[in-house]
Order: structure tokens, then C-alpha cells, then sequence
């Protein structure tokens, strides 16, 4: 399965972003999606996750300010990202699975390209 991640830009604090994951068919109806983001030198670390029931989970530093959600009639998820700051400023990978929990981990087989979001003070 192959994963299009897009969306990314510079943009200045308090400005929002809205990403993009895209992929071929309807696997976002049977599959779980969670958003991760790597900053330089950091680990990567889950961003926000939605399973195919719609449930969501959220990073705490994102709380209030990103919302996960599904369009199946574009086959794609979208993370709005709302009241930026410079500590959001990563590179935004996208990812999907049958199982709800592998994405919590981040040990799924299916990655995006990556979208780099830049956030200016």
C-alpha cells in the first residue's frame, strides 16, 4: 500500500497547516492511521491516530489545537493543525494498519514519503 503524505510549508506561529495522506482504494475504512512526526535529532513520536471506527487519540502537546479526521469519498486523512509553534516543526509522516494497536507503536509496515512542516517564532 503506498501512502502520499502532503501539506507541509513554513509557516509562523499561530498560523495552521492542514496534511494530507492519501492512498489507493478504500483502506482507511478497514485500516487504523496515525500521524508521526520527527523532528531533527529527536525520536519520532505518534502525533494523532484514528481508527476505522472513527475513535481518536492524541498526542498531549497537540491537544485543542490538531484534529485527525477521514474523507472516504477522497480516500484520504487529514491532520488540521491549528495554533502552530515552533516545537511542532517536523517532518509529518503518515501510516496505516489493520490493527489499531501496531499504529499506536508505530510498527507498521506502511509509511508516507514525509511532509516537512516548518514553524517560524
Amino acid at each position: 500500500v503506498q501512502l502520499q503524505a502532503s501539506g507541509g510549508g513554513l509557516v509562523q506561529a499561530g498560523g495552521s497547516l492542514r496534511l494530507s495522506c492519501a492512498a489507493p482504494g478504500s483502506i482507511f475504512s478497514t485500516n487504523a492511521v496515525g500521524w508521526y512526526r520527527q523532528a531533527p535529532g529527536k525520536q519520532r513520536e505518534l502525533v494523532a491516530v484514528i481508527g476505522s471506527g472513527g475513535s481518536t487519540n492524541y498526542v498531549d502537546s497537540v491537544k485543542g489545537r490538531f484534529t485527525i479526521f477521514i474523507d472516504n469519498t477522497k480516500k484520504t486523512v487529514y491532520l488540521q493543525m491549528n495554533n502552530l509553534k515552533p516545537e511542532d516543526t517536523a517532518v509529518y509522516y503518515c501510516t496505516a494498519d489493520t490493527s489499531f494497536l501496531k499504529v499506536l507503536r508505530g510498527t507498521t509496515v506502511y509509511w508516507g514519503q514525509g511532509t516537512l512542516v516548518t514553524v517560524s517564532s
